[in-house]
């Protein structure tokens, strides 16, 4: 079966053979640029070296963003530094990782918080993750281990949060083929919650991958839909992206430019004048 599909690739404007694949989790690495283009477009400073890692940091330099395939095990590295009651948190991801899914997380690091609590396990049961509480004790009845589990549907991917005790836990995402495992996701407990619960939007949303042919994964777990793509249709797709996060940096450091330059109150506090 043949569509369209709008998407990016290179500059020669001939349709090519991509695919649609799905489930997501199962839809191999894909393309750097994704993230690292988005990164760039937000104000985040590109420290790369010329054949070295990717590496990013956010413009106040509390969070670093990495990718190096040659480190052990390989893949993206997220690290953010301890600021106010914030303590300093990391996330890895290796390399076969979907960008997409990779890209759900550090696309939020470029964006306000939401006021509202997060919830990790909110978009996984939404789309049909099977969740549940299994608790392990040990000798001393008053120790335990707490596992939280999220199964995809398919029951080849997984998000599990791990606790041995107070203060003591971690995340940890996950996919397998037949082959064995595809790849892994980790998060300290301290990485921030909101960070956890868009990885977790990302990992489980339906919405199926595109991968040009020659990178597809070779498994029999997927579903692949054969597409016909112009690179000027993917080009324009990247584009829109790529101006939303430049939109969204203006229209934030506008923000913050205004309210610094908005004159301060003659007061300092309730009825008493500040000093001149």
């Amino acid at each position: 079966m043949k569509k369209t599909w709008t998407g990016w690739g290179p500059t020669a404007d001939q349709p090519q053979q991509h695919y649609l694949v799905e489930p997501r989790h199962l839809g191999g690495g894909g393309d750097l640029r994704f993230v690292a283009e988005y990164l760039r477009a937000s104000g985040w400073k590109d420290i790369s070296r010329t054949g070295g890692p990717i590496v990013f940091d956010s413009p106040d330099r509390s969070v670093r963003v990495g990718f190096d395939p040659t480190a052990m095990p390989g893949g993206w590295t997220v690290s953010g530094q301890a600021v106010g009651h914030q303590a300093a948190w990391n996330a890895t991801f290796t390399t076969a990782v979907p960008i997409e899914i990779v890209a759900g997380f550090t696309d939020t690091l470029t964006k306000p918080r939401s006021a509202h609590a997060p919830n990790v396990w909110a978009p996984l049961e939404e789309n049909g993750w099977e969740t549940s509480r299994v608790e392990e004790k040990r000798q001393d009845p008053e120790e335990k281990i707490v596992h939280f589990v999220a199964v995809a549907p398919d029951r080849n991917a997984w998000l599990q949060y791990h606790q041995d005790g107070p203060g003591q836990g971690h995340w940890w995402a996950g996919a397998r083929t037949e082959h064995g495992r595809a790849w892994d996701a980790v998060f300290t407990s301290t990485t921030p919650m909101h960070l956890v619960q868009a990885f977790s939007a990302a990992l489980s949303d339906p919405t199926p991958l595109l991968r040009p042919r020659g990178h597809v994964p070779a498994t029999k777990w997927i579903r692949t839909t054969s597409v016909s793509v112009r690179p000027s249709e993917l080009g324009t797709w990247q584009q829109a992206r790529i101006t939303a996060a430049r939109a969204a940096t203006w229209a934030r450091n506008s923000w913050n430019t205004t309210r610094q330059r908005t004159p301060s109150s003659p007061y300092t506090t309730a009825g008493t004048k500040a000093r001149r």
